[in-house]
């Protein structure tokens, strides 16, 4: 038994620092706004366009960071909700001799 739970928390980790490879991504106004993130919702990258930067003033560009932001953690949140869901799948297959099943 405790093999197998070592094994699940292997693959946990394993997981953890897959989703750390994977970029998502959260654009607004037509990718005048970028924001980079991992899948573990670390973010890695902001990108303004500098047209837009010149036109818009403070407000604008922080409530359109905020909402390039977030669509970033959602996709973020998206991936590692399937990669976990994945992978509890298939630790459940692997524990079902666990308890005597």
């Amino acid at each position: 038994m405790f093999d197998k739970l070592m094994a699940a928390q292997q693959k946990a980790d394993e997981i953890k620092a897959r989703l750390d490879t994977i970029s998502v991504y959260g654009e607004v106004e037509g990718g005048a706004i970028r924001v980079t993130a991992t899948a573990n919702k670390a973010i890695t990258g902001i990108d303004i366009n500098d047209e837009f930067f010149k036109s818009a003033d403070r407000e604008e560009l922080e409530e359109l960071l905020l909402t390039a932001i977030n669509k970033a953690m959602t996709q973020a949140e998206q991936v590692s909700e399937t990669e976990m869901s994945a992978m509890t799948k298939d630790m459940l297959g692997s524990l079902g001799g666990m308890f005597g099943n």
